[in-house]
């Protein structure tokens, strides 16, 4: 039994409440917690760019947890998918692709498949575009493709071709998307493809005036349980400098991650 000098009497206990209750109307709402980084993967390979002034643009985004993996080669220098077999590529809230690789396996098809099962976002970048000619399911998935392999090769015509250093003007057209939040029509010192196919279900987000470019510049859709976006943009230091471009990669990367 306990004695009653260990209980505290009733009018301590009513100031007690009385001093709590205080302090809840005084305190506030509590902050709220901050949703954290993005966990993003850059997958590379297969392609060569300006690496310190490109990853620049990634470690500086305070808003990501940014990983980097490149494709492995094989024996014949030839670059293969070898990222989409690691066994944490769904530990990412979205995966960037800035690679060029020219054949995968089955098993890093399923490795690339089973983003959109689990809902990892995609953002495909520049000559990403080019990546897996003769793989249909990959231009449907990201939504389009510059046709290297359909009879051109590497060869710049007319019909399907490329051009470094131009001056291209960027109309953003949809105006009230998270991806495009905030910006207006800009000019970028880019390279630019031209012949490129798209298709006709997507959501475009960026187009060109310029006379030759191929259009649009940028795009999204959706792939099962994940958000895609495709920027054209993105070939040197003139390109990865241009804050436009900065700021419309990383809301890409957010819209990608469902932030």
């Amino acid at each position: 039994m306990k004695s009653p000098a260990c209980r505290p009497s009733q009018p301590r206990l009513a100031a007690a409440l009385l001093l709590l209750l205080l302090g809840l109307a005084t305190a506030g709402p509590a902050a709220a917690e901050p949703a954290g980084q993005i966990r993003t993967l850059l997958i590379t390979g297969g392609h060569g760019f300006e690496e310190a002034a490109f990853y620049h643009v990634f470690q500086t985004n305070t808003d990501l947890i940014f990983a980097h993996t490149s494709h492995a080669k094989t024996n014949g220098g030839t670059p293969l998918a070898t990222a989409f077999d690691q066994p944490g590529l769904l530990n990412h809230e979205v995966v960037v692709l800035y690679d060029m690789p020219r054949d995968l396996t089955d098993s890093q098809k399923a490795g690339f498949r089973s983003l959109f099962d689990h809902g990892v976002g995609l953002v495909v970048l520049h000559h990403a575009l080019v990546s897996y000619q003769n793989w249909p399911e990959y231009e449907r998935i990201i939504g389009g493709r510059y046709p290297e392999a359909d009879g051109k090769g590497g060869v710049v015509t007319d019909a399907v071709g490329y051009q470094h250093d131009v001056e291209v003007p960027v109309v953003i057209v949809a105006r009230d998307h998270p991806i495009t939040a905030g910006l207006t029509d800009f000019t970028i010192h880019d390279e630019i493809y031209w012949g490129i196919r798209t298709a006709p279900n997507l959501t475009v987000l960026a187009t060109t005036t310029h006379p030759k470019s191929g259009k649009p510049l940028a795009w999204c859709r959706t792939e099962g349980r994940s958000r895609i976006v495709y920027l054209q943009f993105g070939h040197d230091h003139q390109a990865y400098e241009n804050p436009n471009y900065q700021r419309l990669l990383a809301q890409s990367i957010r819209w990608a991650a469902h932030r």
